[in-house]
């Protein structure tokens, strides 16, 4: 502080000290008059007032000399006479050989007055955090705005890095994101950062943990570091580092001010990366869902459009599969010598794995059916071609039959499928029984064929497990015998009217339940 204006040199009264006070001077003037007046009055050659300022006392206003040091600490006076006051201390270097100690009305109106001054110097650093925190939150506002409009997930990690280290003049930075129980760099800024950070790693530990420890060894060479994790824990989505804050002389460390800031910013980083990581998902799901429509289109091309006209028997065909692809495939096809093929093949599992072998048993049987008849020789061919092409835990069960017009015979051959059903028009059942195991388990395995000849009337069902394994509400399932009950109430109703009451009939038992597997049925019945 510069010495007393000449002015303040004169000999003061409590008058001139008072008139001051009542022209409302400013609190420093006002004291430096009243040092001067206490030196006059007690005989001494200078004085200084200082605040009490932590562990330390600073220095407000001097009289008389300027050797009065500007800080000092504890009990250190510095070689001068001192005096205790309530909110600070005062200082004072003795005169003439008759000066007396200060004391009086005098200290106490130095006390007030430094109490005053402290309590205005204390409302404006108040009125500057304030002006700040609003500065910053206008900031932090911006920063959020910025970042929450983005939905590409690596542009953002680069845009919330540049932010961070622009918001709190940060030379250095690192954005680590969580990946497999560990923590793998996204971006750096201003120097090299390690690859990747596990989460048992005790320096990462204590940012993300209850605690905060030092950081130090997170950015390696960084002289100043702080850390905070992205987001609150447990979910919290990486780690936003900082090194070196810039300043008017180099770097130096972040006051804790600036970790709240930060750790405010992570908070909208994570969200906007919550944001961007959702949007992926729903582009990722909608793709998916375009690649399954797709899928389920070339499955439908797989299936018959319109099944063979054959004089004296109807055919006919459905499918509904659990899920946009299915893993039932079924034909109606015509064969060598007039003669008609069904199969239908159910595939273990459901979803795209089960549509991929579907296609691979379609193309599979029809390379073979037109160069061998139905039976086990064919069945044999498909099994190695199924046991050598797919996984050791997938299979397929399937039921091939090949119907002779003329002689109304039927040949099959049943590789682990539910029995075929034969409705007589007396209402007896015959069943086309297993004659083997399903395709794929064992790629040496064999199979045997049976034969019947269908009586006019008779009705020949091939069905799926997903019709008769409908489970109610009550888990109880539709059943076969639910199944032969309603084929043999069909009586001459076409067999696409029969597929409908059998559909219908399947569909309220559920009551509303998910269908759990695919559904298919073939049907083929003599009128003559």
């Amino acid at each position: 502080m510069s010495r007393p204006s000449a002015s303040l040199q004169t000999e003061l009264s409590w008058e001139d000290v008072l008139g001051a006070a009542g022209r409302r001077e400013g609190e420093r003037a006002f004291l430096v008059r009243l040092l001067q007046l206490l030196c006059q009055s007690r005989g001494l050659k200078a004085a200084a007032l200082y605040a009490r300022s932590g562990e330390s006392l600073e220095r407000q206003v001097v009289w008389g000399s300027e050797a009065f040091p500007v800080s000092i600490t504890g009990d250190d006076s510095a070689g001068f006479e001192s005096l205790e006051l309530p909110k600070g201390r005062l200082l004072f270097a003795p005169g003439k050989e008759d000066w007396r100690r200060p004391k009086g009305p005098i200290v106490l109106a130095l006390a007030s007055g430094l109490r005053a001054a402290v309590l205005k110097q204390q409302l404006k650093q108040q009125s500057f955090v304030v002006n700040y925190r609003g500065v910053e939150l206008e900031a932090l506002y911006d920063v959020g705005l910025a970042i929450a409009s983005m939905l590409n997930l690596e542009q953002l990690g680069e845009e919330i890095l540049l932010r961070a280290v622009s918001l709190l003049d940060a030379r250095r930075g690192a954005l680590y994101l969580r990946s497999a129980g560990r923590l793998v760099l996204d971006h750096t800024l201003g120097g090299d950062a390690r690859p990747e950070l596990p989460l048992d790693d005790p320096q990462v530990a204590r940012v993300l943990g209850p605690g905060l420890g030092s950081e130090q060894d997170l950015l390696p060479g960084a002289r100043y570091l702080m850390a905070v994790p992205v987001g609150a824990e447990p979910s919290s989505r990486g780690l936003l580092v900082v090194a070196d804050k810039e300043s008017r002389h180099g770097v130096g460390p972040f006051p804790e001010t600036d970790r709240r800031t930060l750790s405010l910013f992570a908070n909208q980083a994570a969200t906007a990366l919550e944001t961007a990581y959702l949007h992926r998902q729903a582009l990722e799901k909608e793709r998916l869902e375009r690649d399954l429509e797709l899928a389920a289109e070339i499955q439908r091309r797989l299936l018959p459009t319109a099944f063979p006209i054959v004089e004296g028997f109807e055919l006919a065909a459905w499918s509904r599969p659990a899920r946009h692809v299915g893993g039932d495939f079924y034909d109606l096809m015509r064969l060598k010598q007039g003669r008609i093929g069904a199969v239908l093949a159910d595939v273990s599992g459901k979803g795209l794995p089960a549509a991929l072998m579907v296609s691979t048993i379609h193309s599979a049987l029809r390379l073979l059916v037109d160069r061998e008849e139905v039976g086990p020789e064919l069945v044999q061919h498909l099994n190695r071609h199924i046991a050598a092409s797919t996984a050791p835990n997938k299979f397929i069960t399937l039921l091939v039959a090949e119907l002779d017009p003329s002689s109304s015979e039927v040949r099959y051959v049943n590789a682990g499928h539910n029995p075929g059903l034969v409705i007589g028009s007396d209402g007896g059942v015959r069943e086309l029984g297993s004659g083997g195991l399903p395709l794929g388990l064992f790629k040496e395995a064999s199979y045997e064929s049976g034969h019947l000849v269908l009586d006019p009337g008779d009705l020949l069902c091939v069905y799926s497990d997903g019709l008769t394994e409908c489970e109610s509400p009550s888990e109880e399932e539709f059943g076969v015998s639910r199944l032969i009950d309603l084929l043999r109430s069909s009586g001459n109703r076409t067999l696409s009217e029969v597929i409908r009451t059998v559909d219908t009939a399947v569909t309220d038992f559920a009551q509303g339940l998910s269908q759990g597997d695919d559904q298919t049925l073939v049907m083929l019945r003599r009128t003559a």
